[in-house]
């Protein structure tokens, strides 16, 4: 009998947060920003409540205060829509999706596009890598779901984008310490201030980590430099650069249910066999320009970097005797760079206001990549003989226009985007055949909004979209035949619905609700999942249907909230082959939980000291397409932080002291999707202590 989901409802956990998150609520104005200034989506300034589409931004406030500043997953879990899990794992980055896209990945970011400083931190097949945002000078990041995200083009079905602050004032010099559980510290230093008529911003860190599982130890090195410049009265230029470094980071892996229920901070005894390892080294640099003409603004960017990546997998020698198997090291050295302009036009139109923004984005990447056998004669986990070497490039090119019009209570906004993504191969390793070649992905895809001002507090709006997602490169890479470069791979093909709603109580309180339903043929799903390498094919179509919720509020002078609720419904709705086997109509996609709670409650005790407690709940989750493998168990677990912050003279004191997990749960905390060797489940952390300290000294 087939297993149907149940019809698409709220649970009861998520309707008492709702209820406990919204009593009667105090009149009293506090420091909560009811109406945040966003840039994403509109890609011109405008207030968050004006924009028909789903958009949260987190400040700086909640990004640093009582948070060790090491992984954006501490920020944006309170972020509805957004699934972000820690894997607990250095070697493969966070598991981030947006509504579901993404869920998928195996390593890193795909299907959410990231962008730092208005810089690209995804390639142009959609890969990307949170670890390169740095979260010790972020002044917000912005966080966009739904169908207004299809305007930044492919692999789109988020966009999260990190602003850093300006430099500014007098020269501040500072530094942080922070340490705790499993071997965790982190050192940062860094230095701010004014140049001339802009500023500077300099930051150096240093992250280790002997991990909360066996094999799983790290260390990253970042370092992030930003140059302001105002020419004159109507221009700005930001010059921006980030590094960072990790050596030997160890991956410990999945585990097995049953390794998971008896030794949850073990690993697999593969991990331990061939030293899964991976160093990765990127560097990256770029420039904004903007300068207002009339009633104008022309913006132009500019970036380009290097990115170097080495892993071990643990893929046995006899699976390698294939001719075409491509070994079980990956080592590969990325140049990328990339340009895109636009013009801003504001025109008053008598008695409505139109903006209407043209531009263009030009990405390219270039891989030199080898293959290498993971073993030399008995000894394994090593760089033995070469199975692959080819160049691998990707270039994207995507002109848009958008424009938004507002006229009393209403305002429309609509784009248009068309996108072209190019994927070519130059095989220079012939000894199994000739795997070059070339694939190209063009897609053309509109979206439009509208706003209704029922009231000055209350917004109304709708929106609807089309959007697509190619396979990253890494998935074409390994999903042909036998291994080989998968040039039949179609790219996902999306048409995304929203309704929403955004008030504003009084001066406190701020909630925004959304319902949405996301149709996606030839979507791309797991095929298999073996040895840390992942291969991927084309399902039929995909269902999503979901709600959002999210509150923040100031219940009293002393007292502040904040609550989000996520349920989403997400099926395969029509059958298809994958394995040798028949994936049914009607089963749950992997690795997206049905409900997602996030509740917090502040107390801020006097100026300058804050005690808070954070809840999360998640549901169940799906491992695999036939949904006959054991689920990764619901859990909920509770966090405690103490933050303050001391001005004596020129000197600022912050201290902080965290505790996460503060139950001792056994849970788990992301799942590696369609892993044939049954190793699904990457555990979250027991109960971790951490404790830290800054300060800051300006030179006034």
């Amino acid at each position: 009998m087939i297993h149907r989901p149940t019809p698409f409802r709220f649970t009861p956990l998520a309707i008492a947060t709702f209820a406990l998150a919204t009593p009667a609520l105090a009149q009293q104005a506090g420091g909560l920003t009811l109406n945040p200034v966003t840039v994403t989506g509109s890609r011109a300034e405008a207030a968050s409540f004006e924009q028909p589409f789903s958009i949260d931004v987190v400040d700086g406030r909640a990004i640093q205060a009582g948070q060790l500043g090491v992984n954006a997953s501490e920020a944006l879990v309170a972020v509805p829509g957004l699934v972000i899990q820690n894997r607990q794992n250095y070697a493969q980055d966070l598991q981030i999706s947006s509504r579901g896209f993404g869920a998928r990945s195996a390593f890193g970011v795909r299907g959410v596009k990231l962008i730092a400083d208005g810089i690209p931190a995804s390639t142009p097949d959609g890969q990307g890598q949170v670890a390169t945002f740095n979260l010790d000078m972020a002044e917000r990041i912005e966080v966009l779901r739904g169908p207004f995200s299809s305007i930044y083009g492919n692999s789109s079905g988020g966009v999260i984008q990190l602003f850093t602050r300006d430099g500014s004032g007098p020269t501040k010099l500072g530094g942080r310490v922070v340490g705790g559980s499993y071997g965790t510290t982190k050192i940062e230093l860094g230095a701010e201030g004014a140049l001339g008529s802009g500023g500077y911003l300099v930051d150096v860190s240093r992250f280790d980590t002997d991990g909360y599982r066996d094999h799983s130890a790290a260390t990253r090195d970042q370092a992030f430099a930003k140059i302001t410049l105002r020419p004159d009265a109507d221009s700005k230029l930001t010059l921006v650069a980030n590094g960072l470094k990790q050596d030997d980071t160890e991956d410990p892996l999945g585990l097995t249910w049953e390794t998971f229920q008896t030794d949850p901070r073990g690993v697999e005894s593969s991990a331990l066999t061939f030293d899964t390892r991976k160093d990765i080294e990127h560097l990256q640099g770029g420039m904004n320009y903007e300068r207002r003409i009339g009633d104008g603004q022309l913006q132009f960017s500019a970036y380009a970097g290097t990115r170097s990546v080495m892993q071990i997998l643990a893929i046995p020698a006899f699976v390698q005797a294939r001719p075409t198997h491509s070994g079980g090291v990956i080592d590969f050295d990325r140049s990328f760079h990339g340009l895109a302009a636009r013009w801003i036009q504001d025109m008053d139109l008598g008695g409505s206001k139109l903006t209407l923004t043209a531009g263009a984005d030009y990405d390219r990447s270039e891989d030199d990549r080898q293959g290498y056998e993971n073993f030399i004669g008995d000894v394994v986990g090593v760089r033995g003989a070469l199975r692959r070497d080819e160049t691998d490039t990707v270039t994207s090119l995507d002109p848009y226009v958008q424009l938004a019009w507002k006229r009393g209570p209403l305002t429309v906004q609509a784009g248009l985007r068309h996108s072209h993504v190019e994927f070519d191969v130059d095989d220079d390793y012939l000894a199994n055949g000739d795997d070059g070649g070339s694939v190209s992905y063009r897609k053309t895809t509109p979206a439009v909004g509208i706003a209704y001002e029922l009231s000055p507090t209350v917004n109304l709006y709708a929106s609807a979209a089309r959007g697509f997602e190619t396979p990253t490169l890494g998935e074409l890479s390994y999903s042909g035949a036998d291994g080989s470069f998968g040039f039949d791979l179609e790219a996902a093909r999306s048409t995304q619905f929203e309704l929403g709603a955004k008030a504003l109580l009084g001066e406190t309180t701020r909630i925004n609700a959304a319902v949405f339903q996301i149709r996606t043929k030839d979507e791309l799903v797991v095929a298999s999942s073996l040895g840390g390498r992942t291969a991927y094919q084309n399902a039929a179509e995909t269902l999503r249907q979901g709600f959002e919720l999210a509150i923040d509020s100031e219940l009293s002078r002393t007292l502040t909230a904040r609550a989000a609720v996520t349920q989403l419904r997400a099926i395969y709705d029509e059958g298809f082959e994958a394995n040798g086997s028949t994936i049914e109509d009607g089963r749950r996609m992997p690795g997206i939980p049905r409900t997602t709670v996030f509740a917090e409650l502040a107390w801020h005790v006097m100026d300058g000291l804050t005690a808070a407690a954070e809840g999360i709940y998640r549901s169940k989750v799906f491992v695999e397409d036939s949904n006959t493998e054991q689920t990764a168990p619901s859990y909920t677990i509770m966090n405690l932080r103490v933050s303050a912050t001391q001005q004596h003279g020129d000197w600022q004191l912050e201290e902080m002291v965290r505790v996460d997990n503060v139950f001792d749960r056994q849970y788990v905390s992301s799942v590696i999707v369609g892993d044939r060797n049954g190793r699904f489940y990457e555990p979250g952390t027991g109960a971790a202590f951490y404790a830290g300290f800054a300060a800051r000294y300006s030179f006034n």
